[in-house]
């Protein structure tokens, strides 16, 4: 028989057990990552990772939405509402505009992060079909009459911007001028039948509905192209081409009013640890930790790069020159 004393004994213990589920237990988390189109696989692996790392440090559960799509286009969904936590686009230039636009984070935000806010590093090659039938070994070669070239919208995408970039850069030192290298782009692009809106939409065009001979490419992009279709593409690396260091960053005005900017912060932090740089790496990311660039020098080869600085002045000036209404890429594309 329960007494009226074991009775207010058990109310008792439950009662302390409420409290103390309401002040120890954390509700989960949940963020938005709005990303650009070839980073599906790498942060699938990379958020679980995290969600476990993060519970085992702080007993609180995150969970990691993601949205891909053309990095400039998902700029322009976040400068519109998209209520991203963090952003991890292709390019500095879409993030400056996020800051720009609605102030959505202060203007110098790659301060705020090691490597200038790019945990990882990539660039731009060329996928070909298996054997090379076409004999595509460098940038010159996809001008020539009868070469069919995929490549994304410059307009859309972060990565069509540095394909663009590098093949800009190639012809100007190998020509001699500026005005020899928006020939030789121009050139590129009258072999350009279809124009898709990110580089996965590129991808599936020359993959999966078998256009084009050669695909300007994500190293990462390219890799998996290999792996999932091994017997059917070949991967060629240029004599020269671009760093490309897409960058990451929390998105100020949204943490703060959802109250999540301390998981965040941590997220965007955990790319660079060793974890996280495995991950890149393994993800065919370059990644900027000696530890693990030397793990994977062989599927990541060392090739000759220069940087957005180095030949264009950084992004901003990139930007004007080649990819503001009516600037090169406007004028080539309206000659095609």
């Amino acid at each position: 028989m329960i007494t009226r004393h074991r009775l207010f004994n058990l109310a008792l213990a439950a009662a302390l057990t409420i409290t103390a589920v309401s002040v120890f237990a954390q509700p989960a988390v949940t963020l938005l990552n709005v990303s650009y189109d070839p980073t599906r696989e790498l942060y699938v692996e990379f958020n679980a990772a995290f969600a476990k790392h993060y519970k085992a440090k702080t007993g609180q559960d995150v969970a990691i939405k993601q949205s891909h799509g053309g990095s400039g286009k998902q700029a322009r969904s976040v400068i519109d509402g998209l209520d991203a936590d963090v952003v991890t686009l292709a390019l500095a230039g879409d993030i400056d505009a996020v800051a720009k636009n609605g102030q959505w984070l202060p203007a110098d935000w790659q301060k705020r992060l090691p490597h200038n806010s790019a945990p990882y590093t990539s660039t731009i090659v060329l996928v070909v079909r298996q054997g090379n039938p076409k004999g595509i070994k460098d940038w010159d070669d996809l001008i020539k009459p009868g070469i069919s070239v995929i490549t994304p919208n410059p307009k859309t995408s972060g990565g069509a911007r540095w394909n663009y970039l590098a093949a800009w850069e190639f012809a100007k030192r190998k020509l001699g001028s500026e005005a020899k290298a928006k020939d030789f782009v121009q050139a590129l692009y009258k072999n350009v039948p279809v124009l898709d809106t990110g580089a996965r939409g590129s991808s599936i065009t020359f993959a999966q509905r078998n256009q084009g001979d050669v695909f300007i490419s994500w190293e990462n992009e390219a890799h998996l192209l290999e792996k999932e279709f091994g017997s059917k593409v070949d991967i060629v690396y240029p004599s020269i081409s671009i760093l490309a260091e897409p960058p990451v960053a929390v998105v100020d005005k949204n943490v703060d009013r959802k109250g999540t900017r301390a998981v965040a912060q941590a997220y965007l932090e955990f790319l660079y640890t060793d974890e996280g740089q495995d991950i890149a790496g393994k993800n065919f990311y370059r990644p900027i930790s000696a530890k693990a660039q030397a793990k994977y020098v062989k599927q990541l080869p060392k090739i000759n790069l220069f940087t957005i600085e180095q030949a264009f002045g950084g992004w901003a000036k990139a930007d004007k020159a080649h990819f503001a209404d009516g600037a090169s890429f406007d004028q080539i594309y309206l000659k095609k």
